[in-house]
């Protein structure tokens, strides 16, 4: 009899004015326990990076996707969202080689899968394979943001993380948008409409 595989999606970088939204879906190993899982916007950077380690060594599978700042300028940061959490969950089932026959999503809203779904309001806080994905979903998309940060210094990614922060906000009055910003959000557009 085949296990019954369910697992945890949450994203990360809803918020940013600049790069990817990140997704990522985790069923955990019960054979294989991790301690500490929790919110990923709860633990420190380092604290983030070790559990990032445990979960890609000892989930039972994880996965990873994302949709594009241009994605998202397509068709809206609530899409991409969704999109992105199709990709991890298509790109867990890849890896697992056979679909979970439910994914728990962390949220109010499900994307569209070909299995069962479950939104859960703070269900990362609530839930350890959501955790998990939030875990694995940060820290990929905070990697990005410090490769980002080497090609583009001047808009200090690396502190901020591509958030609307104040040093993001004159950074982008000094040197403008770069390819990377997404520029249907407003203050990315505010400063492409002044330069035109």
């Amino acid at each position: 009899m085949n296990p019954i595989w369910v697992c945890g999606v949450d994203e990360a970088g809803r918020g940013p004015l600049v790069g990817a939204v990140v997704a990522a879906a985790v069923v955990l190993d019960p054979d294989h326990p991790i301690a500490g899982l929790k919110d990923s916007k709860k633990l420190t950077a380092a604290r983030r990076e070790y559990l990032f380690e445990e979960i890609v060594n000892h989930a039972k599978a994880w996965g990873v996707g994302e949709a594009s700042a241009q994605e998202i300028d397509e068709i809206n940061i609530l899409q991409a969202t969704m999109l992105a959490m199709t990709r991890a969950v298509e790109d867990l089932a890849s890896r697992l080689g056979t679909w979970p026959v439910k994914a728990l999503i962390d949220g109010n809203r499900c994307p569209r899968l070909p299995i069962a779904a479950e939104a859960i309001v703070k269900g990362d806080a609530k839930e350890p394979a959501i955790s998990a994905a939030s875990i694995l979903a940060k820290v990929t998309r905070d990697r990005q943001m410090m490769s980002l940060h080497d090609q583009y210094p001047q808009y200090g990614f690396a502190k901020h993380m591509g958030y609307p922060t104040e040093a993001h906000f004159a950074a982008l009055q000094e040197f403008g948008v770069c390819e990377h910003h997404r520029r249907s959000f407003s203050p990315v557009r505010n400063i492409l409409e002044r330069t035109l």
